[in-house]
């Protein structure tokens, strides 16, 4: 089990209530996709993915990314208990849409990154470090069925 500092707690909520959820999700799903090209393998049928503009202005690439993030509720929402509220969507991923494990990672690593740019300064080493713990014990819930 994780714990969380009040610290912790406090800045994961300040965060989420605080993004525009369309322009982060999108922003960082783009990112994913052409900073890491096989990640592409599971958008197929989004259509016209064949070069960054392409990406960055697909609308099913910008909807997926904005529900990835809503997603990230469920976890912010469930900080005690953040595997329990992730069991469906680990079981759907590994064992009916077959998503490779890492893609969450890497995922995560692209909007660290974007919040880092909408966040500015704002985005210190405490805050980043939040994040990351955050979404490594996301990635490892979404992971564990594959285990």
């Amino acid at each position: 089990m994780v714990e969380w500092t009040d610290f912790e707690r406090q800045t994961i909520a300040d965060i989420f209530g605080k993004i525009d959820y369309e322009t982060v999700g999108a922003a960082a799903l783009s990112r994913t996709l052409i900073v890491y090209p096989w990640t592409q393998r599971y958008f197929g049928n989004f259509g016209n993915l064949y070069n960054a503009a392409a990406i960055k202005t697909n609308p099913l690439i910008a909807k997926h990314g904005t529900t990835i993030v809503h997603g990230l509720d469920r976890a912010w929402k469930n900080l005690d208990n953040i595997k329990e509220a992730y069991t469906e969507l680990s079981v759907l991923h590994s064992e009916k849409i077959h998503v490779d494990p890492d893609n969450f990672r890497l995922f995560c690593d692209c909007l660290t990154i974007t919040l880092a740019a909408q966040m500015g300064a704002d985005f210190n080493a405490d805050i980043q470090a939040v994040v990351q713990k955050f979404l490594v014990v996301v990635v490892a819930a979404l992971g564990r069925q594959y285990h």
